[in-house]
């Protein structure tokens, strides 16, 4: 699921400030204090391998299945968002149509994902886990809440908050409003 539409990656170009720049309260400013660019790609290098470590144990578990991180996407956000329309979800992953219908038909075939039409409007199309689905859903996120559970503990008093802070501020400022209501953080994490 490595297609993004193009629209996504022209709004994250437009919005996304120079590499020395950030702008705060409109007013831009250089790196972050005390940050050299060596700290700074260190902290890319280092989300690389946190994303690594973090995706290691569900592929293994979703490698038994024949499937892949596409497919623990979607069985996420499904099982989180019971009634999810296709659009919905396409909207939240920024990929194609074409990319989710490969996936999405075999989450469908295998049993882990059933389809009803929207009660309102025939057309649309609602997703929800299966029990089969929702127990896989399960067995993955319980593994990354593991994995991060023992990284905040290890990181020490206030990581939790600061860590939220953080990935949030990571996401593309236009898209906030609809991971904030999605994601249902906890307050104090917008400033």
């Amino acid at each position: 699921m490595t297609d993004i539409t193009s629209d996504s990656v022209a709004a994250r170009r437009m919005s996304r400030p120079t590499a020395a720049q950030s702008t705060v309260n409109g007013a831009t400013r250089g790196p972050q204090e005390g940050a050299s660019p060596c700290d700074l790609v260190a902290c890319v290098e280092l989300l690389f391998f946190a994303y690594r470590d973090f995706t290691g144990g569900p592929d293994a578990v979703l490698e038994e299945y024949g499937f892949g991180r596409a497919h623990h996407r979607v069985l996420h956000f499904v099982h989180r968002n019971p009634g999810l329309r296709v659009a919905d979800l396409l909207d939240i992953l920024k990929i194609t149509k074409q990319s989710l219908a490969r996936v999405l038909k075999q989450l469908i075939d295998k049993g882990f994902i059933m389809q009803r039409a929207g009660n309102d409007d025939r057309r649309e199309r609602r997703l929800f886990v299966t029990a089969k689905g929702g127990r896989l859903a399960e067995k993955l996120s319980a593994q990354q809440i593991q994995h991060i559970e023992a990284a905040l503990a290890k990181a020490g008093p206030g990581a939790a908050e600061f860590a939220r802070r953080f990935l949030f501020a990571m996401i593309t400022e236009s898209d906030r409003p609809r991971v904030e209501a999605l994601v249902k953080l906890a307050s104090g994490t917008r400033t």
